[in-house]
């Protein structure tokens, strides 16, 4: 085991990204909910109370016993700082002026650990409409801005501060140097949470745990199945059974494509062609939500009428990542659904197989640190994030062979253009788009009446907040050229 931080999710939409600037400094964390947190052990050396979008002051507010807490250091960030304030006899008070965007930090007391390296000045980025009008008599105010007068505390005599800004996002310029002053020299965590450990670990635990037991695993030619299938081929080599499955709705030769890389990497791979039954269970469906539900269903079916080929299989492997883990925990009760899982949902219950999932407690960036240290091959790490129900959800209607075939020319234009121009590893995830509309137009002395498609490439740090990407026009207008002139229909 690890030395480790937990930190305490009262909801806020930014508790995820605290987690990944601590594992970016080396150094492992989990989230857990306020409200169901396990006791910290001896590997817990400190605790961070996250942001919420409640209101210390509304009655039902998130609470927790904090003096229980209090022999490890603690930090308190924005509603976890006045949550702090308030429990010790501290006033919290509607805000004159909601705090919202980014401020400066106009005094700094550098003594103090948390705030070692951070000038005056520093940009720091506020979301609350609340703020802490009053501290408790051994609260010492360590930071100020022009408008909030405790931007920062440490409670005497104990490793406890709070800040009412968010260190987590890029806004705050010192957030990670904050961070990384809390995490590493106020706690003494140790920088010891990386790939080649973590590799190390996760094999020798994966041979413990199966031995020479079977498991059978889907693979979907990203990152995460990809990562998960090396792991667990590295534990057991050839008791790992790996399925891939064509649902007609992968990117143009796809299929053919990613076996091939599956077999350079040594995976015991079988493919299996089933484009004929999810067609048929797509026809007719035009809502997102039921292509998803039909795709997961069909997918369910063919992949546990091929598994049960393999005699004696124990285990089913998942590519299941740490956000994944996250989000199916609400901090309020049920949360609203998103989206219905792709593939994986019902296969356990179905299969009555137990579920080994290496990769649960990683996210997406250090999967593919992991993936690096494997020595798995770029062309999959650095494949752009593909939804699992494919091209079902970028056809926006009813799905048809035909359709996809367009999306699929289309889609390769686009993609292989982004990488021809040194594009493709600037943008976080591009893609067409089928658009349920035709357009009148002329195409040399004929009138077309046909469907039209958008293209779409967002930018991303991090897979949490997303921006559209600005493509340069010379290579918009060069793509949409070749689309229109090579894709019939």
């Amino acid at each position: 085991m690890t030395d480790k931080i937990l930190i305490l999710d009262f909801g806020s939409q930014y508790t995820q990204l605290i987690a990944r600037r601590v594992r970016e400094l080396d150094v492992y964390c989990e989230i857990h909910p306020f409200n169901n947190f396990p006791e910290p052990d001896k590997f817990t050396k400190g605790i961070i109370l996250s942001g919420s979008p409640c209101r210390v002051l509304d009655e039902g507010a998130p609470d927790i016993d904090i003096q229980s807490l209090e022999k490890y250091p603690i930090l308190g960030v924005c509603y976890g700082a006045q949550l702090l304030a308030s429990k010790h006899g501290g006033k919290v008070s509607k805000s004159q002026h909601r705090e919202y965007g980014r401020a400066k930090l106009a005094h700094i007391n550098a003594h103090y650990d948390l705030l070692k390296e951070i000038e005056i000045g520093s940009q720091v980025w506020m979301s609350h409409g609340d703020t802490i009008t009053e501290l408790p008599e051994d609260f010492q105010i360590i930071a100020n801005t022009e408008s909030i007068p405790v931007a920062a505390f440490k409670v005497e005599e104990k490793p406890i501060y709070g800040i009412q800004f968010h260190p987590e996002v890029t806004h705050s310029v010192d957030g990670k140097t904050l961070l990384r002053n809390f995490v590493v020299h106020i706690c003494g965590t140790a920088q010891d949470w990386t790939a080649d450990i973590f590799v190390e670990n996760t094999v020798r635990e994966l041979q413990e745990k199966l031995g020479d037991d079977k498991v059978v695993m889907g693979l979907s030619g990203g990152v995460d199945s990809s990562v998960a299938a090396t792991l667990i081929h590295q534990a057991i080599g050839k008791n790992l059974y790996c399925i891939f499955v064509d649902n007609g709705l992968l990117r143009k030769n796809e299929f053919e494509e990613v076996l091939a890389s599956y077999e350079g990497m040594g995976l015991n791979v079988k493919g299996v062609d089933a484009k004929a039954e999810f067609y048929e269970a797509l026809a007719g469906l035009t809502d997102p939500e039921d292509k998803r539900k039909a795709i997961g269903r069909v997918f369910i079916e063919v992949f546990d009428k091929e598994a049960h080929q393999i005699k004696d299989v124990k285990w089913l492997g998942q590519g299941t990542i740490y956000p994944d883990v996250i989000e199916s925990v609400s901090v309020n009760g049920p949360s609203v659904t998103i989206k219905s899982h792709h593939n994986v949902g019902g296969l356990p219950e179905k299969m009555n197989m137990k579920v080994v999932e290496p990769l649960n407690l990683l996210f997406k960036d250090e999967v593919r640190n992991v993936g690096r240290a494997l020595e798995i091959t770029e062309n999959i790490l650095g494949r752009h994030p593909f939804p699992g129900p494919g091209l079902g959800i970028r056809i926006l209607g009813d799905i048809t062979a035909e359709k996809v075939r367009i999306l699929q020319e289309v889609d390769a234009i686009f993609i292989n253009g982004l990488k021809e121009e040194g594009l493709y590893d600037e943008v976080w995830q591009a893609g067409a788009m089928l658009l349920p509309v035709q357009s009148v137009g002329v195409m040399g002395d004929e009138r077309t009446y046909e469907q039209v498609v958008a293209l779409r490439a967002v930018t991303s740090l991090d897979g949490m907040t997303a921006d559209w990407v600005h493509l340069p026009y010379d290579f918009l207008a060069n793509t949409s050229n070749r689309i229109i002139n090579r894709v019939k229909g």
